[in-house]
């Protein structure tokens, strides 16, 4: 009988474990998801004249990817947002992230520009008011300007042929999900 309170504890904790192992670290729950993007402006990165903001995600699905010229995994997907921008299936924007202005310039001008706007976060409020964990992460919104996924790493092919395209051509057919 003695015996028993600890081996119950220890069964249950190693099913805890066993839980805990299949769970996918990238796959971080946000508490965003169907609930409006929340509210900033920003200068822009090419452009500190000129504003970007929430207001400017509605009216279309849209993207919006976090990154910074810092970012290793960053330069891993940037690639496939090329290639993705010259489809012109929706707009991508960005969220450069605790960047310096020149070094995020700079980088866009020797990777590329996948964007069609790009806020400069500076000090990353804005980030942290998204639930940004760290870069790059990017998110599904919809016409309403609702955010309707968050995708955490860099994207791959597997991951916008399996999870975000689907998502994104259905909210482009309904304005939103049933």
């Amino acid at each position: 009988m003695r015996f028993l309170i600890p081996l119950i504890l220890f069964i249950v904790m190693v099913a805890f474990l066993a839980v805990g192992l299949k769970l996918d670290p990238r796959e971080v729950p946000s508490p965003f998801i169907g609930k409006p993007a929340p509210a900033f402006s920003l200068p822009q990165l090419a452009d500190p004249s000129k504003t970007f903001g929430n207001a400017d995600l509605k009216g279309q699905v849209s993207l919006l990817n976090v990154w910074a010229s810092w970012c290793v995994s960053c330069k891993q997907e940037h690639p496939l947002l090329i290639a993705l921008s010259k489809q012109h299936i929706l707009p991508i924007y960005g969220l450069n992230y605790k960047d310096e202005r020149d070094a995020g310039l700079g980088w866009l001008k020797h990777f590329g520009n996948p964007y069609t706007a790009s806020a400069f976060d500076a000090d990353g409020k804005v980030g942290i008011e998204w639930g940004v964990y760290g870069v790059p992460e990017t998110f599904v919104i919809d016409k309403q300007g609702v955010i309707r996924h968050k995708h955490t790493g860099p994207i791959t092919e597997e991951a916008w042929q399996n999870s975000l395209l689907p998502l994104i051509i259905q909210l482009q057919k309904e304005g939103s999900p049933t």
